[in-house]
């Protein structure tokens, strides 16, 4: 039974993932370190509920205790200090999406890896079964992938992040973008959708579309040499396709786990995509990002979702 060590419980995603994995005999949550918005008493509640005993003051001291560690907290920009404990370590680390929100951090996380750090995220809708189902299918029934348009709601980032990690399950993992264009918004009735076009160095083009400020089911429409498809994603059955694959990774089996390349990528490409909207919809070359771009900022988002969480983890 694999220990996990998880720092934060900001978001839904322990209290999901827990449930999930109790359920079998895999893996469990084992051990938190908590330095976010939540409250000793959701933090007690949360390790009653999961049988948890250690508690910890330092992440490297977790690290040390645990198989792998699980980066949930909500502010993206203090996840690489985070997981470079467990690095430090000699331990795999699992980062909650968004993995992070500049370019900056991106260059440290692929840094991590060159130098031997296992670093494996992030969205658990790279990992929905109709992405996977999709590309198991072989190129010679379905047709080589030409587009691929995904959909999402709330949000510009945090939630936007799912259909862009879509994209890249469905394109695979050695896809590279080239550019990003900020299309523009619809605004009906308070009603505002924002549009992004990426297009691949293989060719293939993408668009994704984030209904901001509602929630919206995430969808995918792949279109290939030979048919079109399209299709609602069940993202409440999502979270378990991931974590069984981080599962048969800890096992030595084969997975489908995405490279810390490809994760990071997804980071780009949105930082593209929100660079290319402050210029008024000029394409914006994924080569061409500045280093000293600050991006998404990550304890703003922090500081709004907190104030706005409900304690989710108190048990009723």
């Amino acid at each position: 039974m694999y220990k996990i060590g998880v720092v934060n419980l900001d978001t839904s995603h322990p209290k999901a993932f827990s449930t999930y994995l109790n359920q079998g005999n895999r893996a469990r949550y084992a051990a938190v370190y908590n330095d976010g918005f939540r409250g000793d008493d959701e933090v007690e509640s949360f390790m009653e509920s999961n049988k948890i005993t250690k508690r910890y003051d330092s992440v490297f001291e977790m690290a040390q205790n645990v198989d792998i560690g699980f980066v949930q907290g909500c502010n993206w920009d203090k996840h690489v200090d985070y997981a470079q404990a467990f690095i430090d370590a000699g331990k795999p680390v699992f980062i909650d999406k968004p993995i992070v929100g500049s370019l900056k951090d991106c260059k440290r996380i692929e840094e991590m890896v060159q130098k031997g750090g296992v670093v494996l995220g992030s969205s658990s809708l790279r990992y929905a079964d109709e992405v996977t189902s999709f590309i198991s299918v072989p190129i010679e029934e379905r047709g080589e992938i030409v587009h691929v348009t995904a959909t999402v709601g709330v949000d510009e980032f945090n939630y936007a992040i799912h259909a862009v990690e879509t994209i890249m399950g469905i394109v695979g993992d050695d896809a590279r973008a080239e550019s990003v264009t900020y299309i523009g918004k619809t605004d009906i009735k308070d009603a505002i959708c924002e549009s992004y076009f990426i297009k691949f160095e293989n060719g293939i083009t993408a668009m994704y579309h984030s209904y901001l400020n509602c929630w919206q089911p995430s969808t995918m429409t792949v279109m290939t040499t030979k048919k079109t498809t399209t299709t609602v994603i069940n993202a409440g059955v999502a979270y378990g396709a991931m974590l069984d694959q981080i599962c048969d990774f800890l096992d030595g089996k084969k997975n489908i786990l995405a490279s810390a390349e490809s994760l990071t990528e997804s980071i780009k490409i949105m930082l593209a995509g929100r660079l290319s909207k402050q210029k008024s919809g000029i394409p914006v070359l994924i080569c061409e990002l500045p280093l000293e771009d600050p991006g998404f900022d990550g304890s703003e988002f922090e500081l709004n979702y907190g104030a706005a969480a409900s304690k989710i983890y108190l048990a009723k």
